[in-house]
C-alpha cells in the first residue's frame, strides 16, 4: 500500500486536484502549503494541511516526518520570492550556500531542492503519477485545427522553446505568422499571452507553444495548460494552443475544451 504523500502546494488548481484525488481514493495525505502562493484560498479545516513560509525548510521537514509522510509531490506554481521575503532558516541557508551558483533556472533549482528530500528518506513522484489522464494527448482536441500557417508557427515555436529550454529559462513561446512574439519567463504563461496579446499583427492570430525542456525532470514542473490559458488566449486574440503530448499537464481538460470550442480556438498536442 502506498505511504502517505506529502503535497508540497504552491498555486493554482493542481494541488486540491490532488487531495481531492487521493481522499477519493482513499489514500492518507498532509499539505505543506507554501504561504503566499495561492494555496490559503481553497484551504479548509477538513484538508490536513499546515501553512509554511518558503524560506522554513527546517520547520517544512519536521512537520512532514511528524505527519508520517513517505512520498512527497511538487504541485502548483510557485513565485520566486526576494531573499528578504524568503527569510531563510539555517536550514535553508545551508542549502543555498551548498548550492551555490549552479542552479540559477527554475528546472535546476528544483532538482536540487527534490535531491535534498531524497537524502532526507522521501521519495519524490511526479504529479502525473497520481491523477490518470492528466498528460496533454497527441492531436487535436478542438473541433477546430490549426491551418497550414498555424502548423508552420508550431514547428517554429517547439525549435525555439527547444532552444530556450536548453538553457533553463521557459516553457512557452507565442509565435505569429514566423516571428517570435514573447518566449515565457520569470512572468508566466497568463501575463506572456497578454503582453502578445497587445503585440499581434493582422491576420490568423499568434499561437501558444508549450513543451517541456530538455532533459527535464519529468517528476518536476512540467508545463501546464488548463481554462485559464484558454481563456486567455481568447481574450488576447491568439488563434490556438499547441502543448508538447505526453509532456504537458492539460487540467481541467473538458472545460478548457469545451471553451476552446465556443471561441474557435483551436488545442493540439503535438510531439516535441
Amino acid at each position: 500500500m502506498a505511504g502517505r504523500l506529502g503535497i508540497i502546494a504552491g498555486g493554482g488548481a493542481l494541488p486540491r486536484q490532488v487531495a481531492e484525488t487521493c481522499r477519493q481514493g482513499g489514500r492518507p495525505f498532509f499539505i505543506i502549503a507554501l504561504e503566499g502562493q495561492g494555496a490559503e484560498a481553497w484551504l479548509s479545516p477538513d484538508l490536513p494541511h499546515a501553512l509554511f513560509r518558503m524560506g522554513a525548510a527546517g520547520a517544512m521537514l519536521e512537520r512532514l516526518r511528524a505527519e508520517a509522510v513517505t512520498d512527497i509531490v511538487m504541485a502548483g506554481g510557485v513565485r520566486r520570492p526576494s531573499l528578504s521575503d524568503l527569510r531563510p532558516d539555517w536550514y535553508a541557508t545551508r542549502f543555498f550556500a551548498r548550492l551555490g551558483l549552479k542552479a540559477l533556472g527554475d528546472d535546476g533549482l528544483l532538482r536540487a531542492v527534490a535531491s535534498l528530500l531524497e537524502d532526507e528518506g522521501f521519495r519524490v513522484v511526479g504529479i502525473q503519477s497520481l491523477i490518470a489522464d492528466l498528460l496533454t494527448p497527441a492531436g487535436a482536441l478542438t473541433r477546430k485545427v490549426p491551418d497550414e500557417q498555424g502548423l508552420a508557427d508550431i514547428h517554429h515555436g517547439l525549435a525555439v522553446a527547444h532552444a530556450l529550454g536548453a538553457v533553463d529559462v521557459g516553457q512557452a513561446v507565442v509565435v505569429q505568422a514566423g516571428l517570435v512574439l514573447g518566449v515565457e519567463a520569470i512572468e508566466g504563461t497568463d501575463a506572456l499571452i497578454a503582453r502578445c496579446g497587445a503585440l499581434k499583427r493582422e491576420g490568423s492570430g499568434p499561437v501558444l507553444v508549450k513543451r517541456a525542456k530538455p532533459g527535464q525532470d519529468r517528476r518536476l514542473d512540467l508545463p501546464t495548460i488548463g481554462p485559464d490559458t484558454v481563456a486567455a488566449c481568447v481574450a488576447a486574440g491568439f488563434a490556438g494552443i499547441a502543448a508538447e503530448a505526453g509532456g504537458t499537464l492539460f487540467v481541467g481538460r473538458e472545460d478548457a475544451i469545451r471553451a476552446a470550442d465556443g471561441a474557435g480556438l483551436f488545442v493540439t498536442g503535438v510531439a516535441g
